[in-house]
C-alpha cells in the first residue's frame, strides 16, 4: 500500500528520494516524509501529498548522500504529522519506513511501554523501531543483527528501511510480504517498492525475497535470510521505460492508460496469436498443459477489479473448455478453509503481483497440492515467482489507483488461455477456434475505435455528473463489465453505484428506478439480446433514465433509450475488451467535472499489500 524509498551513493539523497516518492504517490498519499543522514539524523514529515512536503521543505537543507522516504495509506493511526513516517527509535538514533502491517503490534507495545518506552505515535511502525532499540540495547548487538532478531518475534507483512545513526554509511532493509526492489548502480544503490523510481536511473535490479535481510552501502549489497545465512543476490533487467511511467501529455495518468489500452492489448497477444497461421502459443503453461486440460476443476482467486476479470474467464472457461470454473474473492477464500484437492488449477489473477490477500490464498492453495497458474502485470512480482506456471500481461506500468488498461490485459490474457485449454482438449470446433483468434487479434483496433467515442462520453458525463446513484447492468459476459463500470464510477466520482445480472432487477433493484436514476445497461448484440431488450422496457416503463452501450447497426434500442453509445460489433466472448472502454471513459470524466483527482482517489491505494 505505502511507497518507499531509499538511497545510498554519492548523489544528493533528497532529490532522488523526493521524485522517487512522487512516482509511488499511487500506492498512497495520505502524508509523506523523508530521514536525511548528515551530521546527524533528521527527519521531515507532513500530512498530505509530496507536493505538500515538498513545500514544506523548500529552503531547508537536504544535503545528504544517505536517506529514506516514505508516502503513506494510512493503517493504524489517522492521518496526521505525528502518524506519518519515517518513525525514530526512543534515543534518536534510528530511523524507520514501513510498508505492510505488523499484526502483534500491541502486545509487543504493552511490553516496550511496561520498559518505560514513550511513543509519539498511534503506529504500528513506532512500535516496531522501537523493538529494535530495545533488542540492540539489551543484546549489545549491531543494528543489523537487532533487526534480524526482532523479525523472528514479528508477526505480519513488511518491507522496512532503517537508517543508522551510528553507521551513516549502511541502510538495512528487510522484507516479507511487501514489495521491495533494490536498483544497482555504480557505486550506488536505490531501494524503491517498485522500479518505478529506479528506472532512471539503472536497468539493473534485485528482488528482494521474502524473509530476507539486506544491508546496503554505496558499493556493496549482502543479502541474508533470517537464519542469517548469505545469500546470492540474483540481478534482473528492468524491461521497462521512463516514459511508461509519465504522463505523456494527458492531463492524467487513468485518461493515458485508457488511450494506451490498443497498444497494450497488442503487446499482449503480440508472439503468442497468429490468425493467419491458426496458432496460440503460450510458453508459460506449456509444462502444465496435461494438468490444465484435464484438470477436474479450476479455481480463480482474486480482488478488486482483477476479480471482475476472473468472473469473465468463468464464462470463456466453462464455455470452450466444459472445466467447472469457481471464481472467488481471495480475501474470503483464504479464511474459510476451502476444499482444495490435489491437482486442482488455482488461477491467481493480480496486477501488481503483490496482493497481500491473494498471495496468501495461493500459498495455502499450493500447499494442498494444487496446481498455480499467475496472471500478473509485473515482472518478478511474488505472485508471479509463488506460481508454478503462469502468463504476463504486457500492459506496462498502471500508475493510476482505478485499473483500467490491467483490466482488458487481463482479458485477453485470460482468453488466450481459455482457447489454449480448449484447444488442447479438443473441446472446440477449428472453425470456432480460429473465428476467435481472428475475432482477438482485431480487438485492438476496435478499441481504438470505441476510443473515438470520447466527446460524446464527456458530453453524457456533463448530463449525469449530478446523479446521487447509478445501476449497472448486463447479461453473460456483459455482466461482469456492468461491475466493472459500477465500480470504475464508485472509485472516481464517489457516486453510489452498483452492478447486476439484468434478469435480477426484477428481485430487488428495481425499486430503485425512477426518473432520478441513471441507468447504464451494456446491451451489446449476443444470445441474450432480446431478453436486454425486455430489461431496458421495463426500466423505461418505471421512467428510468438509460443509458445502452450498444453494438453498432443496433436499429431497435436507439429508439428505447435516453443515450446511446456505439461500439464496434464482437463476438460476445471478445465484447468486454470492447464494451469496457465507454464506461472507463465515463468515470473519468465524471470524475474530472466533480473536481475530483481521478489518479488518487480518495481512501484508496493502487496495490494492497496488507490484509
Amino acid at each position: 500500500m505505502c511507497g518507499i524509498v531509499a538511497y545510498i551513493g554519492q548523489r544528493e539523497a533528497y532529490p532522488v528520494i523526493l521524485k522517487g516518492l512522487k512516482r509511488l504517490e499511487y500506492r498512497g498519499y495520505d502524508s509523506a516524509g523523508v530521514a536525511l543522514l548528515n551530521k546527524g539524523l533528521h527527519i521531515y514529515k507532513k500530512k498530505g501529498k509530496v507536493a505538500e512536503l515538498e513545500e514544506y521543505l523548500t529552503g531547508k537543507d537536504m544535503h545528504a548522500h544517505i536517506g529514506i522516504g516514505h508516502t503513506r495509506w494510512a493503517t493504524h493511526g489517522v492521518p496526521s504529522d505525528r502518524n506519518a513516517h519515517p518513525h525514530s527509535s526512543g534515543d534518536g538514533r534510528l530511523a524507520i519506513v514501513h510498508n505492510g502491517i505488523i499484526e502483534n503490534y500491541a502486545q509487543i507495545k504493552q511490553e516496550l511501554s511496561n520498559k518505560g518506552h514513550v511513543f509519539k505515535s498511534d503506529t504500528d511502525t513506532e512500535v516496531l523501531i522501537h523493538f529494535i532499540e530495545e533488542i540492540r540495547k539489551n543484546n549489545n548487538c549491531p543494528t543489523e543483527e537487532a533487526v534480524r532478531i526482532a523479525l523472528k518475534r514479528i508477526v505480519g507483512a513488511y518491507v522496512i528501511v532503517i537508517l543508522d545513526k551510528d553507521n551513516p554509511d549502511t541502510l538495512i532493509a528487510a522484507r516479507k510480504g511487501s514489495p521491495l526492489v533494490i536498483g544497482i548502480g555504480k557505486g550506488e544503490h536505490f531501494l524503491a517498492s517498485d522500479a518505478s523510481p529506479i528506472v532512471e536511473y539503472t536497468k539493473e535490479v534485485v528482488y528482494v525475497n521474502d524473509y530476507e535481510i539486506a544491508i546496503i552501502k554505496a558499493d556493496e549489497l549482502i543479502l541474508k535470510n533470517i537464519a542469517n545465512e548469505i545469500q546470492t543476490p540474483y540481478i534482473q533487467k528492468l524491461d521497462i521505460e521512463l516514459a511508461a511511467i509519465e504522463k505523456g501529455g494527458y492531463d492524467h495518468f487513468m485518461l493515458k492508460e485508457i488511450f494506451e489500452q490498443p497498444h497494450t492489448i497488442f503487446d499482449c497477444l503480440r508472439g503468442r496469436l497468429d490468425a493467419a497461421e491458426g496458432s496460440l502459443t503460450l510458453g508459460g503453461i506449456r509444462e502444465y498443459a496435461e494438468q490444465l486440460k484435464n484438470a477436474q476443476r479450476i479455481i480463480i482467486i482474486a480482488c478488486g477489479t482483477s476479480w471482475h476479470a476472473g468472473l469473465v474467464a468463468e464464462y470463456m472457461i466453462e464455455e470452450l473448455c466444459r472445466i467447472p470454473v469457481e471464481v472467488e474473492y481471495a480475501s474470503e477464500f483464504r479464511y474459510r478453509n476451502p476444499v482444495i484437492n490435489p491437482g486442482d488449477i488455482i488461477i491467481a489473477i493480480s496486477q501488481s503481483g503483490e496482493t497481500a490477500d491473494t498471495l496468501v490464498a495461493i500459498e495455502s492453495a499450493k500447499a494442498q497440492g494444487a496446481v498455480i497458474f499467475g496472471v500478473c502485470n509485473v515482472v518478478g512480482s511474488s505472485i508471479a515467482r509463488a506460481s508454478h506456471a503462469g502468463a504476463y500481461t504486457h500492459a506496462g506500468p498502471e500508475i493510476g489507483v482505478a485499473s483500467t488498461k490491467a483490466f482488458t490485459a487481463q482479458l485477453a490474457v485470460l482468453a488466450l488461455i481459455a482457447l489454449k485449454i480448449a484447444e488442447e482438449k479438443g473441446s472446440i470446433t477449428q472453425k470456432r477456434f480460429l473465428h476467435l483468434l481472428t475475432e482477438l487479434e482485431d480487438i485492438p483496433e476496435k478499441v481504438a475505435l470505441a476510443l473515438q467515442l470520447n466527446d460524446q462520453v464527456r458530453s453524457m458525463a456533463e448530463k449525469y455528473k449530478d446523479a446521487r446513484d447509478f445501476l449497472y447492468l448486463g447479461r453473460g459476459y456483459n455482466f461482469p463489465v456492468a461491475l466493472e463500470g459500477a465500480l470504475k464510477l464508485k472509485e472516481i466520482s464517489y457516486i453510489h453505484a452498483e452492478g447486476y445480472p439484468a434478469a435480477e432487477m426484477k428481485h430487488g433493484p428495481i425499486a430503485l428506478v425512477d426518473e432520478t436514476l441513471p441507468v447504464v445497461i451494456v446491451a451489446t448484440r449476443d444470445s441474450y439480446y432480446e431478453k436486454i431488450v425486455s430489461n431496458i422496457q421495463e426500466i423505461k416503463a418505471r421512467s428510468g433514465k438509460v443509458i445502452a452501450v450498444i453494438t453498432e447497426g443496433d436499429e431497435t434500442i436507439p429508439g428505447m433509450a435516453d443515450d446511446v453509445i456505439v461500439v464496434p460489433e464482437a463476438d460476445e466472448l471478445a465484447a468486454p475488451l470492447v464494451s469496457v472502454i465507454p464506461l472507463q471513459l465515463l468515470a473519468y470524466h465524471i470524475g474530472v467535472l466533480k473536481g475530483y483527482d481521478v489518479d488518487k482517489p480518495r481512501n484508496l491505494a493502487k496495490s494492497v499489500t496488507v490484509e
